[in-house]
């Protein structure tokens, strides 16, 4: 199977009031080799809904996102960007979606699919950045490692010597930056010994 790292920016935090205005992939084949990036802006129908709270975070204002297609444009677009690099396998259901506490992200998608009356048609397999940090850094803690405290996108990246660009989230940065931490990780299960 072939994983999606997903990232996704939006006006808030509850799914059906607030909306997705950016999406940002990173497309891998099953052994992690990097086949394409994705970065999207989306204007959002419900302006209302657009907090400044989320833009503190993401740094997009509705100025930004004025020339930004609508989700319903956005969707197809994304879709047909997956099954293109998915060479050889076009169903959605060979991907793994992936990303830092990526129910969120999922859910957001899901209800704008739903919305659009568009068939939801990814695998429900999912990898989380911050569940498989939680679990990893158990083990490392209990093999004498130092881990962070933390398990923030930035504070696992930093723990691998990673860091994001900029202050404001930009969700292809994060969604590499998320990448990279998988990539760490999987190479970590080569070093993990059990008595």
């Amino acid at each position: 199977m072939s994983f999606l790292v997903l990232d996704i920016e939006m006006t808030g935090p509850e799914p059906g009031w607030n909306e997705i205005i950016q999406i940002g992939a990173e497309f891998f084949d099953d052994n992690w080799r990097p086949l394409g990036t994705y970065l999207q802006n989306v204007y959002p129908e419900n302006e209302e809904a657009f907090s400044v709270k989320s833009e503190e975070v993401h740094g997009l204002s509705l100025a930004d996102l004025e020339d930004a297609p609508m989700i319903y444009d956005v969707l197809p677009e994304f879709e047909k960007w997956i099954k293109k690099l998915n060479a050889g396998k076009p169903s959605l259901a060979n991907v793994i979606i992936c990303g830092q506490s990526v129910i969120n992200d999922i859910n957001f998608l899901r209800f704008a699919y739903r919305n659009e009356k568009m068939k939801w048609g990814f695998s429900n397999k999912q990898l989380d950045l911050h569940t498989v940090s939680y679990l990893f850094f158990q083990i490392l803690e209990k093999n004498g490692k130092q881990v962070p405290r933390s398990l923030s996108l930035g504070s696992v990246a930093s723990y691998f010597g990673f860091e994001r660009e900029e202050e404001t989230h930009n969700a292809l940065e994060d969604a590499r930056l998320t990448a990279k931490c998988f990539k760490e990780f999987f190479k970590l299960i080569d070093h993990v010994k059990l008595v």
